[in-house]
């Protein structure tokens, strides 16, 4: 197993680092390694498309319809043949 040293540590971030790890029951080198395998691990890729991920989201709201404003023509383009004569 690899070790590694950490050098120029502020006194304030290690004291945070005292705190944060006695309140989840570790040593402090303990919880320097669950920090670095949360923030190292890499999160699983999901297999979902956007489309699917966005309906499950708002799945819990239920369908909701929305109405559609009627369209209207195409309307007819303007004529520049005889602009700027």
């Amino acid at each position: 197993m690899a070790s590694i040293t950490i050098r120029n540590l502020d006194d304030a971030l290690k004291a945070t680092l005292r705190v944060r790890a006695a309140r989840h029951g570790r040593s402090m080198e303990d919880e320097v390694r669950n920090i670095l395998r949360e923030a190292l691990t890499p999160e699983p890729v999901s297999e979902r498309n956007l489309v699917e991920r966005i309906r499950t989201r708002f799945a819990a709201i239920g369908d909701v319809e929305i109405a559609q404003p009627p369209r209207a023509g195409i309307r007819v383009p303007p004529d520049f043949s005889g602009a700027g004569e």
